[in-house]
C-alpha cells in the first residue's frame, strides 16, 4: 500500500526519480538494521516485496526512472528481507574451560578435529598444554566444525573461542568446499608454472654445471677450520609449557635452597622376603599388588614423625611446621615430570597407598591428572631405580624442604655375620635444605628410613 501511494504521488507530479531515491535511502538505512523488525513488519516488506517487483514488469510511457526506481526498491527489498530466512542460533562456539586458580593461560598444543569434522557433544576437539597439565577442550554440541578461530602455539586463556561448531545437518557441504578451496586452487597453478619454467631452466644450468666442481674455496676453508656438522643435521623444537615450567622451578630450587645430599644403603632381603611371601593373599584380599614403593612410603612417614624439621618449610622469617604427611611421588612421562601427591599418607595402610599410587601413576601416563592432584605437598620421593639408576642426587621440589631418592637394587657382596655373602642392596639419598636441617636431622632421618625398611616389622611395634 505504501509502494502504490509512492508511485501514484510519482506519477501525478511527473516528477524524475528523485522521489524514489529518497524512499531508497531510507530504505537502504532501515536494511542497515534489520534486526529491529518485528516478525509482522517483516511479512509486511515481504508482501512489498513480492508487489514491487510485479511493479517492475509494468511499461508506464514517460516513465522509465519509476520502472528503474521500483528495480532498485524491490531488489533492495530482497536484500533487506533475507537476513530473515536463515535460523539464528544454529552455530555454538567452543572456548578454553577454567584451567584451576593458579593457571592463568596455556598453550594450543595440537587440534584433535579438522574444520568440516562432525564432532559429538563434549568430545575433545582440541587440547591445552599448560604448566602442570595438559587440558582438552570438549564440544559443547553436537554438530560439526566450521572453523577455528586460533592456531597451534598460540597462547589462550579460560574463555577464549576455539572453534565455531555449527548444528545444522547440512553444514558440512558449506565447510568442506571452503576448506578445499584454496588447496585446489594452490595445486592448480602450480603444475604449470613448472611446465613453463622446465624449457627455459634447462640452457642455464647446463653452462653451469661444470663450474661446481671447478671452485677451490670449500677446501682451503676446510684446513683451517674445524669440520662441524651441516645445519641441515640440526633439530630446533620449541620447549612445551610442561618443561619450561620443570626447568624453570628446578633452577630456582638450586639457586634459592642451600642443597646437600647424605646417602646410605639398604639392606632390601627382609622386605622382598615379605613381598614374596604375601603377594598372593595380598593381591587376593585387596585387587592390588604389592610392591616395594609402599614400603619406602611408610618408612618415610615414619621418619618425618621422628624428624618434624624434614616436614617443615622456611617462609621469609618464620618456619611452618606440618602436623600431616603428604607425600609427592615423582613420575616421568613423555611429556615431561610431574608430581602428583598421596595426601594423608600417613593414615594409609600398604593397599591404600599402593592403590593411590596405582591411579596417580596411570592419569599421569594417560595426561588426565588433574591441577588439585598435583597441589600441595610436604615431601617427595623418587624412584629412580625403575630406570637402572644406581646413584643419584635428586633436587627439592619446592617449596619442600628435602627429597628421598631411591635406586636400583643391585646383589653385592656383604659382611654378615662373619662371613661375606651377597645381598640385594639398594643406596638411597637425601637431599636437604641445610639452611633448614642440620646434618644431624638429615643423618637421622635417613637411618630411620634404613631400619624400618630393613626390619618392616618396627612398624608394628612402633620402634
Amino acid at each position: 500500500m505504501m509502494l502504490r501511494a509512492v508511485i501514484r504521488r510519482a506519477a501525478s507530479k511527473g516528477s524524475s526519480p528523485s522521489l524514489f531515491g529518497k524512499s531508497l535511502q531510507s530504505s537502504r538505512v532501515a536494511a542497515s538494521s534489520p534486526s529491529l523488525l518485528t516478525g509482522s513488519e517483516t511479512r509486511a516488506f515481504l508482501h512489498c516485496g513480492n508487489h514491487a517487483r510485479s511493479f517492475h514488469n509494468l511499461a508506464l510511457p514517460g516513465n522509465s526512472g519509476i520502472s528503474r526506481s521500483a528495480s532498485l526498491v524491490s531488489s533492495t527489498l530482497q536484500r533487506w528481507v533475507r537476513p530473515f530466512s536463515s535460523a539464528s542460533g544454529d552455530t555454538v562456539e567452543a572456548v578454553v574451560p577454567h584451567m584451576g586458580e593458579s593457571i592463568t593461560d596455556g598453550t594450543l598444543a595440537t587440534f584433535l578435529k579438522k574444520p568440516g569434522e562432525r564432532v559429538q557433544a563434549d568430545e575433545a576437539i582440541a587440547q591445552i598444554e599448560t604448566d602442570k597439565v595438559t587440558i582438552d577442550i570438549a564440544s559443547p554440541a553436537s554438530g560439526v566444525i566450521q572453523e577455528f578461530l586460533v592456531k597451534e602455539g598460540d597462547t589462550v586463556e579460560p574463555g577464549t573461542k576455539v572453534a565455531i561448531i555449527s548444528k545444522s545437518e547440512d553444514a558440512a557441504s558449506h565447510v568442506t568446499p571452503s576448506e578445499k578451496i584454496p588447496e585446489a586452487s594452490d595445486a592448480k597453478p602450480s603444475p604449470p608454472a613448472e611446465d613453463k619454467q622446465k624449457p627455459k631452466v634447462e640452457s642455464a644450468p647446463v653452462a653451469e654445471k661444470p663450474k661446481a666442481p671447478s671452485s677451490p674455496p670449500p677446501p682451503k676453508q676446510s684446513a683451517k677450520e674445524p669440520q662441524l656438522p651441516p645445519k641441515e643435521r640440526e633439530r630446533r623444537v620449541p620447549m612445551t609449557r610442561l618443561r619450561k615450567r620443570v626447568a624453570t622451578r628446578l633452577k630456582d630450587s638450586q639457586n634459592t635452597f642451600a642443597l646437600l645430599t647424605t646417602f646410605n644403603e639398604v639392606d632390601m632381603t627382609n622386605l622382598m622376603k615379605l613381598r614374596s611371601r604375601y603377594k598372593d593373599a595380598f593381591y587376593e584380599k585387596h585387587g592390588v599388588k604389592l610392591g616395594l614403593m609402599s614400603g619406602f612410603i611408610k618408612a618415610a612417614v615414619s621418619a618425618l614423625q621422628h624428624q618434624p624439621v624434614v616436614n617443615a618449610v622456611i617462609d621469609g622469617d618464620d618456619i611452618i611446621y606440618r602436623d600431616y604427611v603428604d607425600i609427592s611421588i615423582a613420575v616421568g612421562t613423555s611429556k615431561g615430570l610431574v608430581v602428583p601427591v598421596i595426601r594423608g599418607a600417613d593414615k594409609m595402610n600398604f593397599a591404600e597407598i599402593e592403590k593411590t599410587i596405582n591411579t596417580l601413576a596411570k592419569k599421569a601416563n594417560e595426561g588426565t591428572i588433574s591441577i588439585d592432584e598435583m597441589a600441595g605437598g610436604s615431601f617427595t620421593v623418587s624412584n629412580g631405580g625403575v630406570y637402572g639408576s644406581l646413584i643419584s642426587t635428586p633436587i627439592i621440589n619446592p617449596p619442600q624442604s628435602a627429597i628421598l631418592g631411591m635406586h636400583s637394587i643391585v646383589s653385592r657382596p656383604m659382611v654378615v655375620g662373619g662371613s661375606v655373602v651377597p645381598r640385594p642392596m639398594m643406596y638411597v639419598a637425601l637431599t636437604y635444605d641445610h639452611r633448614l636441617i642440620d646434618g644431624r636431622e638429615a643423618v637421622y632421618f635417613l637411618r630411620r628410613v634404613k631400619d624400618v625398611v630393613e626390619d618392616p616389622q618396627r612398624l608394628l611395634l612402633d620402634i
